[in-house]
Order: structure tokens, then sequence, then C-alpha cells
């Protein structure tokens, strides 16, 4: 297991990272570190001896908070922020339809299985929706819960 970052790398967390009931001070779910902030790692260790944890200092809130190697990548690497995340649920702002059939309707949910950042016209998702995975565009979709929607567009 080796590992990608050393301390001092500055990292950006590319995944929401919320409260897995080991953050204290504040509520199991509740959002810690919004994805797209960049951080210092101060340090490195393990969990279950295959995953590498790195504590990362996030200096613009004064937080330290520990991070799987797949949420970072460096600070320099090109970011393009994205509305959901892997495995977000989501539904259907239009029908698509593949060769002329209609594959999911509108309000159809779906989960998003992949996030593309740097497609032609902007951020795309691979989306299962019930018999299909369709690459959508992140303008077609909308948060299929109504109380992450609130959260995000509350910025919280």
């Amino acid at each position: 297991m080796r590992a990608e970052f050393d301390i001092g790398d500055e990292v950006r967390v590319i995944r929401n990272v919320r409260n897995d009931g080991t953050f204290p001070g504040m509520e199991r779910g509740q959002l810690i570190m919004r994805r797209g902030t960049a951080g210092t790692v101060v340090d490195r260790g393990t969990f279950l001896q295959d995953q590498i944890i790195y504590t990362v200092h996030f200096l613009g809130d004064d937080r330290v908070v520990g991070c799987r190697e797949e949420e970072l990548i460096p600070a320099d690497e090109h970011w393009v922020p994205s509305k959901f995340e892997f495995r977000e649920k989501v539904i259907a702002l239009k029908s698509f339809a593949v060769g002329g059939e209609v594959v999911a309707e509108t309000g159809a949910e779906g989960e998003v299985l992949k996030i593309l950042r740097n497609a032609p016209g902007g951020v795309v998702y691979h989306v299962r929706f019930p018999g299909h995975t369709l690459q959508v565009a992140e303008t077609s979709l909308d948060w299929a819960d109504p109380e992450i929607r609130a959260l995000e567009e509350a910025g919280a």
C-alpha cells in the first residue's frame, strides 16, 4: 500500500464529508467539509490495514478531518465542481429515450454512479434508472430528496 500524498501536500476534497459519528461536536450526517475545499495533509495512517487515511487541516474552516485517499486530489489539479455526488439519488427533469423508446420518464428516480467533470458542455453523470444506465447532463437532474435539496441550496 503506497500513499499518494505526503505530509505537507496541498489537497482538495472531492466529496462532501459528513459526520459518521466520529467527529466531535457535530451530529451524525452533518456536513463537515464541502467538496472542492482545499487543505494540507498533516498526518496519515491506516484503517483496517488496507485503507490510507489522511489527516487534513482545512485552514479556512479551521477543521482537521480524516479523509480517505479516494476522497482527495492534489489541490493544484484541475477541479470542476458538480451538483451531485456518487450514490446520490436524483430525479429526471425530462424524459430520456434510447433508440426512440422512452426509458426514463420525467420524475423518474435514479442513482449517480459516476461523475464526468470534464465532458464537453459541462458536468455529466452516469445515472442508473430502473433498467438502464444513462449519461445525463447535470442540467437535466435534480435532487430526489427535498431535505438534501434544501441543505445544498442553503450551502449547508
